[in-house]
Order: C-alpha cells, then structure tokens, then sequence
C-alpha cells in the first residue's frame, strides 16, 4: 500500500525547501526553536521536575534491538488498522495537545486536516483553541476527544454530548491531571495566558517578528470549548497552571469514568495507565483501550516509560482492551517496537507540534510523511510487511520467529 499526499500543494517559494530540508523530527524540533518565541517552545519542549522521564520516554525505545527476518517477499506493504472503532491507514495517531493557536495561527485545524489527508486520527483537546464544532467541519476523518474532568459536572456532560452531536468518533478520558505537574522550564520562562512580555521574555519576542503579528492580528485566544462556561479560564487567566490547577477534580475516580463511558456510548479510552492493575479495571469497566502514557514526562518525574509497560499491559488485559502507547515516539522503528511489545498503535504529540511550529499544515503533514516513511521502511527492511505480521520476534528477546 502505497501512499503519496499531496503535500507539496501546501508549499511555495522559500517554504518548499525549507520544510523539505527537515528529515526527520529533530530537523523540526530545531527549526520551531527558530520559529517560536522562547517560552512558547519550552512549553512544547519540557517535562516536570528533573525531566528524567521526558528523556527515557524516548532513550528507553533503544532496550529493543529489532531483529529483521530475511528473504521474504516485501514487495507489497499494508501500514493499516483499526483503533477505537475507526481505520486508519497507519498505525500512528494524533495525540491530544492543548492551546495548540499557541505555536502557529492555523492551530488545530491544520492538525485535524494533516491528519485527514494521512487517513489517521486526530484528537482534539477540551482545552484546545478551535471548537468542537469548527474541528467537525473542517475535516471529515476520524476524531477523537479528550476529555479533562472539570469540577463543575455540567460542563463535563456537555462537552460530551456536543461530541456526539458534532459526528467525533471516540471520546477520550484523561486522568494522570488531577493535579498540574511541576514544570520548571514554564517557571523560569513565565509561560502565561495570554503570553506575557516580562523582562525575560521581551527579547525572545521581539527575536520573533512573525509570530507576534500573527498573534496579535488573528482572533484573540482562548480555551474555545469552555469559554462560554468559565470566563476565568478563557480571557482573564494569568496563568495556565494556575487556571489547570483550580479546575481539575480530585475527586476523579473509577466510578466517574463507569459513568462517563455510559455516557459517551461509543470507543472510549482511559488515557495515563501505566501499570497492569489499572490497565484491568479499565476493561471492567467497558473501556475499548487504554492510553499507555505519563503524558509526555509533564506529570510525575520518575515513572516508566511506556515501552517498558506495554507488554506487561498487554499480557494482563489478554485482548480484552486496545492498547496504545504514547509518549516518546520520534521515529518509525519506535512505533515497529511498540507494535511488537503489544500495542494496537501509537499516539505523538511533540513531533507534530514542532511541525506546527515550523510551518502550519505542511509542517505537520511534512512529519506524518517522513513517519510513515520511515515506518514502511521499517517494515520492509525487517521483513514484516503488514502490520499483521508485526508480533513478539520482531525485537530481541521478544519470543520465537
């Protein structure tokens, strides 16, 4: 299975060989350093506390060697699956990433339209910058939401009818964010809502030409789902940490989730399991998969990395649940690993939000392509050429070829 999107449409003049010089996620990583305003980059860019587990979520991929299998007929690939009730064309998914206006004016429709035109799924955050409805509209691929349990149950209930209504195919519940991790990088930047022009931050901004015009000549931002309901958390918030942390419910809990699933009614997710325990009574309580994540190492330092859980998961759910891993995918081999440790798929956000950054949907489509890329090649090379033929040897130690 051959796929070619039609990305160069996106691309004029300069752009073209800019975006086309990046090959790979740390190209895009440098060039939205170039591109964003210093604490607007580390917000996508940093963890919590001593961000150990930001780094392992990804140093931790190099435990696996892979192991290809020789001369087999590879001349046909088949990236395809199923996830949370919806085909995808391959095994990669958007993940959830909030105020994403943030990093480039086109925010998260670019995203949702990179994701349509790859046949893969988005998803779209409660605190995003673009509605439900305008995601709806603007894309007819497979959608998935993120729901943030807030304290008022009103706003909860709504957001998830207004999911069903506007056509989202899967719901999403998040719960590693009862809290706000500490993230120092934010800290020392200032990262406020809407961005401050502090003494610290005066330079990088005005390093920035074109994304402070951007900013200051497109729509005011703001958290879009829920600024009908919380005026705080939409136009008057200093601070996000401050505004996440006052709204978060602490009270979240398994019997909350039995009844936002009942709710929902469709592909429902349980996102931030990262033990076997959880990963088991999210099947119990009717779940269809579970997030294997720690939320990009932004939460609690020092937890596993989701590679190092995901068999473990894997074997205590016996097939009742699918499994996705998210957190430290920055190259196609690392998804070829997951798969084999027991994952359905995977989910990214940082890459795609460095192409984001870098240049609007063409920089987001120009990630998805070297990705895929770089997954089919994986594929090839190792002598797995369909997705089903992905299991347990592919990787050291993993089992029998």
């Amino acid at each position: 299975m051959r796929y070619d999107p039609p990305l160069r449409r996106h691309l004029t003049g300069g752009s073209v060989s800019a975006l086309q010089r990046c090959y790979n996620v740390e190209d895009f990583r440098r060039r939205a350093r170039r591109k964003l305003p210093a604490p607007l980059f580390h917000y996508i860019d940093g963890g919590a506390d001593d961000e150990r587990t930001l780094r392992a979520n990804t140093s931790a991929f190099d435990q696996y060697p892979l192991v290809p299998r020789i001369l087999r007929d590879v001349t046909h690939t088949d990236l395809r699956t199923r996830v949370l009730g919806c085909d995808v064309a391959l095994p990669l998914l958007l993940a959830p990433t909030g105020m994403s206006r943030f990093f480039h004016y086109q925010g998260e429709l670019a995203v949702a339209r990179a994701a349509a035109t790859f046949g893969t799924l988005y998803s779209l955050s409660t605190v995003s910058t673009t509605t439900i409805e305008d995601v709806a509209r603007a894309t007819s691929g497979p959608k998935l939401f993120q729901l943030y349990v807030l304290r008022d149950p009103g706003i909860n209930d709504e957001l998830i009818d207004r999911c069903k209504a506007a056509g989202f195919n899967a719901l999403c519940l998040t719960v590693d964010t009862v809290v706000q991790g500490n993230r120092e990088r934010d800290l020392r930047t200032g990262m406020t809502v809407p961005p401050a022009l502090t003494a610290q931050s005066f330079a990088s901004f005005c390093a920035r030409p074109q994304w402070c015009y951007r900013f200051l000549t497109s729509p005011r931002l703001q958290m879009a789902n829920v600024a009908h309901r919380i005026a705080e958390g939409s136009t008057q918030v200093s601070s996000l940490a401050s505004y996440i942390n006052g709204q978060f419910d602490r009270a979240l809990n398994w019997a909350a989730a039995e009844r936002i699933r009942a709710r929902w009614q469709g592909p429902f997710a349980i996102k931030g399991v990262l033990c076997a325990e959880d990963a088991r009574r999210a099947a119990d309580i009717g779940a269809t998969a579970v997030i294997v994540s720690n939320h990009g190492g932004r939460q609690l330092d020092g937890v596993p990395a989701p590679i190092e859980v995901i068999a473990e998961i894997a074997d205590a759910v016996g097939g009742r649940l699918e499994i996705i891993l998210d957190g430290g995918v920055r190259r196609g081999t690392h998804v070829l690993r997951a798969l084999a440790r027991g994952a359905t798929a995977c989910m990214m956000g940082r890459p795609y939000l460095y192409g984001l950054a870098a240049g609007g949907q063409a920089g987001v489509e120009r990630v998805l392509e070297l990705l895929r890329a770089e997954i089919e090649r994986g594929m090839i090379l190792s002598g797995r050429p369909r997705i089903a033929d992905i299991d347990a040897s592919l990787i050291r130690g993993g089992g029998a070829g």
